[in-house]
Order: C-alpha cells, then structure tokens, then sequence
C-alpha cells in the first residue's frame, strides 16, 4: 500500500529552510507557475510530494500549492489517490476545516491549491505549553467535534486526527487539515485492502490497527478523544518500544485516567474521555451530537484560546455558550474557566444588567490547599461549582464589608451545592460499595476454595466419607498412641 513516508509541513505552519526553488516538469523543466497560481516559494518536501506557497493570480490570494512528486505522479495508483484527496476535502466547506479551492495538472504535475494557514500546529504549540487548560483543550477539542460532525454529514471520516493535524491561525481559530486519509464510508478504496491501518498509530484506534475499511465516525472519536487526554495531561494515553507493542497496549485498553494525572479534570469530563477511548467502539459515543452535548454541557470551554494573543471568540462559543451540534448555542457558559478560578478585572467589577455578570466576593480553598478570595460573576461560580473548582465549604458575599456566608446559603447557588453534594455522597457510597463487593469477591473465592471439603460430606456419599475420615482419623489415633508411647518411653530409658 503507497504510503507517505514522511508528512509534508501543514500548510501554513512555520517551516525553516523554505527555499524558492521551482517545481520541475515531468521532463525536468524548471516551472515557476501552474495554471493560475504563481510559485512563491517552496515550504516543505515529504514522501508524497512538495508544498508551496503559491499566489493565485485570478484571486490575489495566498495559497498552499501541494505538488504530486515527478516519480510518484507515473504511478497511476498514486495519481488517484492525490486526486481523490482533493475531491474529498473540496467536499467539505465548514468555517473550521483547511479549504481545499482547485486540484488539476499542468505539463505533467498534478497539484492542489489548498487554504494557506497563518499559523501552527497544535504539536508545535504543545511543545512549548506542555499542557492545555481546561477551558483551551475543550474549546479546540468541541471546533474539532463539530468540524467532524459536517465531514460525517458528507459521509466521511478522517482517520488521523492527531494535533499535528490541527491547526490553529494567528487569531485562534482552529481549523482541522489532512484530510488526504479520508474516504467514502461506501466506497471500496482498494489500496486498504490490504488490511493495513492508515494514520498514526499514537492516536489510531485498535479497529483500524486491525483493518483499516472496518472503521466509522467512531474511529475518530476515539482519536479525538486520545487527542483531549495529551492536551490536559501532557501525556500519551499509550506508549510502547514499538509500533506492535503500543497496538498491542490498545487492544488491552487500560490505561491511566486523565483525573489521575491532572486533578483539575472534574469527575465527568474523565468519564467521558474514557467513554471517547473504549476499546470496543460500541461502547463510545455513537454521534458527534452526543459527544459535543456532553462536552460543552460542563460549561468549561473558553470562548477564546488563551495562549493566543488577541485570538478571535470561536463561532458558537462566544455569547451565550459553548456550541452545539446543531450549530445553535446553549445557555450556560461564556466565559470559559481554566485550572484556577481567574478573578474578572477590576474594569468589568461592579453590578450589570445581566444578573449573570454580577460580581460577588468569593472565599474558598485553591488546589494547593491556600485560601484565595476573588471576584467573580455568577456565571463563573456556578461553573466553579460544577465542575468541581470550588469546594463545598466555599464562602461569598456580595460586597466588601458583608459577612462570608456559605454559598449554600444564597438562592443562587443553594440548588448546585445541593446537586453537587449530592453527587458527592453517592459517589463515597459507590466506593464504600466497591469495598463491600471487594469483601464478597473475596468470601466467594474461599467458598470456591473450601467447596471439594462441603462436597466430600454432603448427601449418602458423603455420609460414607464421613465414616471413613473418621475410621482414619481415628484409627491413625489409636496407633499412634499404641505405637508411639512405647517408643517414647524407650528413648526416654535409653
């Protein structure tokens, strides 16, 4: 199955060493434009072929121009590959996903003029973040959900979702690229008849290690869902020496919880991303409308990326909140909350029209065990209580010079501390529960042990049997005293 052996820089992201050195016909001629667009200079070289910065005459605009390589484009096998491709991702028109604008050849090369994106990777940006906050990995991981959703409208999956292929511009807006993996779900594309799993094994769920035409949207998701545990935990859900021993990882699919490794994940954002990575698919979200629902039901998604100096508010994640899967917005959320409770400046302070945007005074105990007092709205405490970012003992009032009341005091708040609490004592009652079925696994296992001893005396075969362990036991008795006294007294004499 043709491969490439290395992947071309996205288009858009940062690349050292771009020449301009032109591209070459299929007899070796220099060419310095194809078709409409003007070669500016050369941004990266991979397995497959080249990538470009291009100027599209007609349109004045910036393109990345991915070329077919001269020895490849003689294979027919790789020639419609690269076209179909292009036609899979010109299929696609959604605000959140790299545009594919005009695939077609010239003198020999078959190119693709794709959208030039000012930015990088979300690889290169975990790189120097190492982590992402909450509120940055949802708003990402909810734009890539719904980007999914509409290639899934078109029947189409990617089956290589990874962050080398998320790209976020110079403004924060977040675009999924490459989707060269993607096909038909109805079509019969012979180069995976092989069985061979395209995409990156990191990411790549066990089905499609397996066999590559075995695979749905669920396939995705899974990788997306091993996309949001590296951004909130630094860390790859799995690892091995080599590509059979991670494979082999997956299919056991265990794996350290996300919570473990980063306390600030709230209890339910855990579940779901195990419920993202199950290894058997039909026990992950069946749809992205499912998934994207649940997401931003935690109401912890940023509007905006805050590593991203003047980054854009995200479509349907600015305003009343995070997005859903029918595009329309939910109530609930619009100032995303990262690890720590951030206090509102001090120019937003002060009592709005909007009950929501009041300001209140909040006391309560940080992760690192410190009391903190901040400001926050309404809307970020009742975030703080949900997901689990203000403990139960929390105190607030509304001006200075009040008196700290607990939040279960206030109307406000009084019905989420009761839920949370709630959720909280039904969760110790679930652990003290596991202990006690832990208990009876345990008494079980010595019945299990003991059950040959119940048999041997139960019904007419064990009354038999009784008779002779006792007949032995006594038996074995009376000589050993008959026996055994004598001798004793013979070595005492002696």
């Amino acid at each position: 199955m043709p491969q490439d052996s290395q992947q071309p820089p996205k288009p858009g992201s940062s690349t050292s060493g771009a020449g301009g050195a032109p591209a070459r016909d299929g007899k070796g001629g220099k060419v310095k434009q194809l078709g409409d667009f003007k070669l500016v200079k050369k941004l990266g070289q991979g397995g497959m072929g080249t990538v470009y910065l291009a100027q599209q005459v007609s349109l004045d605009r910036r393109v990345a121009l991915k070329t077919l390589t001269g020895e490849l484009a003689k294979r027919e096998d790789f020639v419609q590959r690269f076209i179909r491709e292009a036609r899979s991702m010109a299929k696609l028109h959604h605000p959140n996903v790299v545009q594919v604008y005009a695939a077609d050849s010239y003198r020999g090369i078959h190119y693709a003029a794709i959208e030039y994106i000012d930015g990088q990777s979300m690889q290169s940006w975990m790189k120097q973040l190492r982590q992402l906050s909450l509120g940055d990995a949802l708003h990402i991981v909810l734009i890539c959900a719904d980007a999914l959703h509409h290639a899934h409208e078109k029947n189409m999956i990617h089956r290589d979702i990874k962050p080398d292929n998320i790209l976020v511009t110079s403004l924060g807006v977040v675009k999924v690229a490459d989707f060269g993996l993607a096909k038909a779900v109805d079509e019969d594309v012979s180069m995976t008849q092989s069985g061979t799993g395209l995409g990156t094994p990191l990411y790549m769920a066990p089905e499609q290690a397996r066999n590559a035409k075995h695979v749905d949207l669920r396939t995705d998701i899974y990788a997306l869902g091993c996309t949001l545990y590296y951004f909130l935990t630094g860390q790859l859900p799995f690892t091995g020496e080599n590509t059979l021993e991670l494979i082999t990882s997956k299919e056991k699919g265990t794996f350290t919880s996300a919570r473990k490794l980063n306390r600030d994940i709230p209890e339910r954002l855990d579940l779901m991303i195990d419920k993202m990575m199950a290894r058997v698919p039909e026990q992950r979200y069946s749809s992205y409308t499912e998934l994207i629902d649940h997401l931003s039901g935690l109401g912890l998604a940023n509007d905006q990326l805050s590593f991203i100096e003047g980054a854009q508010p995200a479509r349907g994640l600015g305003g009343s909140g995070p997005v859903s899967a029918s595009g329309r917005t939910k109530a609930g959320g619009s100032a995303g909350m990262t690890r720590e409770m951030k206090p509102i400046p001090i120019r937003e302070q002060g009592n709005t029209a909007d009950p929501m945007g009041e300001t209140w005074q909040v006391r309560f105990t940080n992760r690192q065990g410190k009391i903190t007092v901040s400001s926050l709205t309404r809307l970020q405490i009742e975030k703080g209580i949900k997901g689990e970012m203000l403990d139960l003992k929390a105190k607030a009032r509304r001006a200075a010079g009040e008196d700290w009341l607990p939040l279960a005091q206030f109307p406000e708040f009084s019905s989420l501390i009761t839920a949370r609490a709630t959720r909280e004592r039904a969760s110790e009652r679930g652990r003290d529960m596991k202990e006690i079925y832990a208990k009876l696994d345990r008494q079980q296992q010595w019945r299990k042990k003991l059950a040959w001893v119940r048999n041997l005396f139960s019904g007419v075969k064990g009354l038999i049997s009784l008779i002779l362990w006792l007949g032995l036991v006594f038996g074995g008795g009376y000589l050993a005293i008959a026996y055994g006294i004598p001798y004793i007294r013979q070595m005492l004499a002696g």
